[in-house]
């Protein structure tokens, strides 16, 4: 444990591997009551090009369904329920049968289902993708990128201009595959959760929430430029 927390401090810099360290103690003291997370909020411009390029054709993306939901996606069963209900999509990629990688969106407000949050894209100029995932032994091949196109033509074909989506500070992969994409960061937020209650502190709208039960929750306003020049 000591050993993961000084790698990762490394890959993200002390302010947040401070952070980090704090959620890995309050979650060990707490018996996984406490927990702490720690967000950046980015916004991707719908590429009008693709990623591929012609290459990784052998790999299949494909829309799936609520009732055809791969295994190894290992989600359980009421998270994938509360996704589809709120109308959230999930691309898969397929190479003979098999997942490589998956990617949620939504162009709806979306309920947040790692800490009691509503993300509100800008309406019509902005989708929401969260649960981007190539799984670890497909991470060198063409995947992510070809989830990406597929994403990219579903939502241009909306007229949907920028995906948002909230990644983890402790996720410095995810934030550099984001960047070298041309993301850019909009704010970020911090959750403290503490058996029923939880408190939020922003860098946007409403800035500061506390909340005692399910019922009560941050909405959290994405507004990503009007207009984008990426190619």
């Amino acid at each position: 444990m000591k050993s993961r927390v000084h790698q990762t401090v490394r890959q993200i810099g002390w302010y947040n591997g401070a952070w980090y360290a704090l959620s890995v103690l309050f979650f060990r003291l707490s018996g996984g009551r406490w927990q702490v997370f720690k967000y950046r909020f980015m916004a991707q411009a719908v590429a009008r090009e693709p990623l591929c390029r012609g290459r990784g054709r052998a790999i299949e993306v494909r829309e799936l369904g609520a009732g055809e939901t791969p295994a190894a996606m290992a989600r359980p069963a009421a998270v994938l329920a509360q996704r589809y209900a709120q109308g959230a999509r999930c691309l898969g990629a397929f190479r003979a049968g098999e997942l490589l990688g998956f990617l949620w969106f939504t162009l709806a407000p979306y309920q947040e289902d790692e800490v009691r949050a509503r993300f509100m894209p800008a309406p019509a100029r902005a989708g929401w993708d969260f649960d981007v995932q190539v799984l670890r032994e497909h991470q060198l091949g063409f995947a992510f990128a070809r989830l990406w196109d597929t994403a990219n033509g579903l939502l241009a074909a909306r007229g949907v201009r920028w995906s948002c989506s909230r990644i983890s500070a402790f996720n410095a992969a995810s934030l550099a595959a984001h960047r070298r994409l041309g993301a850019l960061e909009l704010g970020g937020a911090v959750f403290i959760c503490c058996g029923s209650w939880q408190w939020m502190a922003a860098t946007i709208s409403p800035y500061v929430h506390l909340s005692r039960g399910p019922a009560s929750f941050p909405h959290l306003r994405l507004e990503p430029p009007c207009s984008t020049s990426t190619t």
